[in-house]
């Protein structure tokens, strides 16, 4: 993943080949697979989840489900999340649970509603009235499912974190969230959304969220995050030619990122906050701006995350230090999940990326033990 043309193309290749049921499970699970994913099914995550309570991680599960079609895929989908949470209150170091939209929900039809999203500091609604009866119908069953995964996550005192995803259904899964977080955030933070800003208007965003979430006399649930779909928008915009919502560089990113982490922890009252960073710096800004306002580190409305197979200095000094922290560990059938992996080789394949640092720590290690 440290060489950008063999990321490109194997990416290609390698949804082709699970496409053509070529034979290539094998090598995929004893590579990218083993290093980011948890494992297939549930039960092959328990042997990670105890590795990492002994060092104080916990663990968010995702199941990695995502892109599905049908009304019995969703179905599937939703009750293997319901498992999950479940699954979660048995173990004391998986206090959350992430979940796409689009395993629940027909991407089309979260694009169709993605124009008809009213989001402001005082109200949030989606208006159904151009769709279909039957879209209509199964937008519903997308509501119910919803619904369902996130009250089975309140009754058992586990978080439900809603991923964000592609800027032309985002609209449409903001919406969805704030509506059911402003049913089950009253008392504690049981639902978040995620804002990725790697995008320049997602600040503005975060603030609006905030004084909806007020407004209605619930918690907010963030988890801040840089993203993950920052060549896919960039290329679907330019070929459009619609505004880019990318912002212009890195260091837009950046400021924008600390200025997100620095609005949540001054209303950390109101606002449970998931600080999901790779950057070293900003993990560092978070935990400086903790102790200087003289609050825990382990205070119960932040909590610092990292995804599996990456970034482990910083998770478990974080651990160290006694502040929350957890792995994003996800799991599924390898097919289910190649879109997941095929994201976490592309973010990592540039010379800035997270793989060219962690090699490096790794060679200045192996360097440090043989002297």
């Amino acid at each position: 993943m440290n060489q950008n043309w063999l990321v490109s193309l194997g990416a290609g290749l390698t949804s082709l080949a699970v496409k053509w049921n070529l034979p290539v499970k094998g090598l995929i699970r004893s590579t990218i697979f083993e290093q980011f994913v948890g494992g297939e099914s549930l039960d092959q995550t328990i042997d990670t989840i105890k590795t990492l309570d002994r060092f104080n991680v916990q663990a968010i599960l995702d199941y990695g489900a995502e892109g599905k079609e049908t009304e019995a895929d969703f179905d599937r989908t939703k009750e293997e999340f319901i498992r999950v949470v479940r699954f979660a209150a048995t173990r004391p170091n998986v206090p959350l649970m992430g979940i796409k939209i689009t395993g629940l929900a027909r991407f089309a039809l979260l694009e169709k509603l993605n124009p008809l999203v009213r989001l402001t500091d005082q109200t949030v609604d989606i208006d159904t009235s151009s769709l279909t009866p039957s879209e209509k119908q199964e937008w519903e069953r997308v509501v119910s499912r919803t619904v369902e995964v996130c009250e089975t996550g309140a009754n058992l005192n586990i978080g439900i974190v809603i991923d964000a995803e592609e800027s032309w259904i985002q609209d449409t899964i903001d919406a969805l969230t704030m509506q059911v977080m402003t049913v089950f955030n009253q008392k504690d933070a049981v639902v978040f959304n995620t804002v990725q800003l790697y995008r320049h208007d997602r600040l503005s965003f975060l603030e609006r969220s905030f004084a909806l979430a007020q407004n209605r006399n619930a918690i907010l649930g963030v988890k801040i995050v840089r993203g993950a779909y920052m060549e896919k928008e960039r290329k679907r915009a330019l070929e459009r030619n619609e505004t880019v919502l990318i912002q212009p560089d890195k260091a837009a990113s950046d400021r924008d990122f600390d200025a997100a982490i620095d609005f949540c922890l001054d209303h950390l009252d109101r606002i449970s906050l998931i600080v999901a960073s790779h950057n070293e710096y900003s993990v560092q800004h978070t935990v400086q701006k903790l102790l200087d306002a003289d609050l825990p580190l382990n205070h119960p409305h932040i909590h610092f995350s990292q995804l599996f197979g990456m970034s482990d200095h910083i998770t478990f000094n974080l651990a160290k230090m006694g502040c929350n922290v957890s792995k994003y560990l996800p799991y599924g059938p390898i097919a289910d999940v190649i879109p997941y992996l095929m994201r976490r080789a592309q973010e990592n394949s540039s010379v800035a990326g997270q793989t060219s640092r962690e090699l490096f720590l790794i060679r200045k290690e192996v360097a440090r033990r043989k002297l």
